[in-house]
């Protein structure tokens, strides 16, 4: 019998913000809200957003913003074929990942980008 992959909602959220709006995204999520700032990763930008961390990182090339989601697996090789199987795109060269890190990327039918990973403790 196959073990049924677990999925749960990660903590972690990341905004892609193109570089002509990166400073007034910061502006208004420090000042504007006056959200507690995570300053433990600098000069990674994140703030305190409930029970999540919301990471705001600069990126040339983007026209508009972009929100990237954090869902944790407790197999990360049961949870690449099962996603495979169902037909979900895999894009790992969206973004590097740091070396040993048991994740990969894909994006839903709606083009959100997800990290799938093992423990996000490691970045989080």
């Amino acid at each position: 019998m196959d073990k049924k992959v677990k999925f749960t909602a990660g903590r972690n959220i990341a905004m892609k913000i193109p570089p002509h709006q990166y400073d007034a995204t910061v502006q208004f999520y420090r000042e504007v809200l006056g959200l507690r700032e995570i300053s433990e990763h600098a000069p990674a930008v994140g703030f305190h957003f409930g029970a999540n961390n919301l990471w705001l990182d600069r990126v040339a090339g983007l026209s508009q913003a972009e929100t990237w989601l954090e869902v944790i697996t407790d197999d990360i090789e049961a949870a690449s074929a099962h996603l495979e199987a169902a037909g979900v795109v895999r894009c790992d060269e969206i973004e590097p990942l740091p070396q040993g890190m048991q994740a990969f990327w894909i994006s839903s039918p709606a083009a959100i980008i997800h990290l799938v990973c093992k423990d996000s403790a490691s970045w989080s």
